[in-house]
C-alpha cells in the first residue's frame, strides 16, 4: 500500500535517495542561515530590536544544514549537488518572493516594508517547514537514526513559525496591516505553486534512484498536483492566517546547541 510512510521509509532506506533527500534539505537551510544573518545585518536602525531574533532564526538554520550533513557523514556519504528544479529558495525568489539576494549582498540598510517582506516570507515557509518536520517527527520520532535530529529541527521550526506570528501581528498594530495581508497573500499562492513543482522533481529524481514502477510514480505526482489543487483553491488561506502564538518570545534566547548532531 502506497503511503507517506512507506514512501519516506524507502527513501532514507536506500543510500543515493537518503543522499539526494539529505543534501537538498541541507542545501535550503544553509542558503536561509545565510539570508537571515544578511538581513540581520542591514536590519533599518528603526527596527534593530529585531536584530537578535533574526540572527537567532539564521544561527539555528546554518544548525540544522549542519545536523543534515552530520546525517549523511554517520553513513559515510558526501553531499551530492542539488539538482535546480529542486531549489526551493531560489525558485522561490525568481518568483520574486522574498528578499533578492542581490538586495542582501549590499550594504544599503534595509527599509521597514523590506522586514514586513522577510517576515510575511518567512511565515509561509515556516509554515510549510513547521508541517513537514511534524510528518517527519511522527514517523520517524523514535528511529535510533533520525529520531533526536527531526524532533530538534522540528522544535526549531514551530519556534520560527510562533515568532513570526508574533512580529507580524505586533507591526501590524503599528500600521503596516495591508502590507502585510497583501504580502502574505502573494506569497502563499506562490509558494504552492513552487511546492507542488518542487515535489514533482524530487519524486521524479527519487523514482528513477528507486526504480519505481510507472504506476507508482504516476500515482504520486497525482496525488501531488491533487494537494495542489487544494491549497490553491482553499489551503492557501492558512498560510496567511496571522493569530497570537503560545509560544511568546520563541526566538529571545540564544540559539539551543546539537551536540552529537551539527
Amino acid at each position: 500500500m502506497l503511503s507517506a510512510r512507506s514512501l519516506f521509509q524507502e527513501i532514507v532506506d536506500h543510500d543515493d535517495s537518503f543522499q539526494l533527500f539529505c543534501s537538498i534539505a541541507a542545501s535550503g537551510e544553509s542558503q536561509g542561515g545565510w539570508e537571515n544573518a544578511r538581513i540581520a545585518a542591514l536590519v533599518p536602525e528603526p527596527m534593530r530590536d529585531l536584530a537578535p531574533k533574526i540572527t537567532r532564526h539564521g544561527a539555528d538554520e546554518d544548525k540544522h544544514g549542519r545536523i543534515f550533513q552530520a546525517l549523511l557523514r554517520k553513513r559515510g556519504l558526501q553531499p551530492v549537488p542539488v539538482p535546480p528544479e529542486t531549489d526551493y529558495t531560489m525558485l522561490l525568489e525568481r518568483r520574486g518572493i522574498g528578499l533578492a539576494h542581490e538586495k542582501l549582498r549590499g550594504d544599503r540598510p534595509l527599509t521597514e516594508e523590506d522586514i514586513v517582506v522577510y517576515l510575511a516570507h518567512s511565515r509561509v515557509t515556516e509554515q510549510r517547514a513547521a508541517d513537514q518536520m511534524g510528518i517527519l517527527v511522527r514517523y520517524f520520532g523514535d528511529h535510533p537514526e533520525l529520531g533526536r535530529a527531526v524532533r530538534m529541527i522540528s522544535a526549531d521550526e514551530d519556534n520560527h513559525l510562533a515568532y513570526c506570528h508574533e512580529e507580524l501581528l505586533r507591526l501590524a498594530r503599528r500600521g503596516h496591516g495591508r502590507t502585510i495581508h497583501r504580502i502574505l497573500r502573494r506569497s502563499a499562492l506562490a509558494e504552492i505553486g513552487v511546492h507542488r513543482d518542487v515535489s514533482l522533481a524530487v519524486m521524479a529524481r527519487m523514482g528513477r534512484i528507486l526504480n519505481w514502477p510507472a504506476p507508482k510514480s504516476a500515482a504520486l505526482a497525482a496525488g501531488i498536483r491533487a494537494a495542489y489543487a487544494y491549497e490553491r483553491f482553499s489551503g492557501w488561506h492558512r498560510a496567511v492566517r496571522l493569530t497570537p502564538p503560545e509560544r511568546v518570545d520563541a526566538l529571545g534566547g540564544a540559539p539551543v546547541p546539537a551536540p552529537g548532531l551539527a
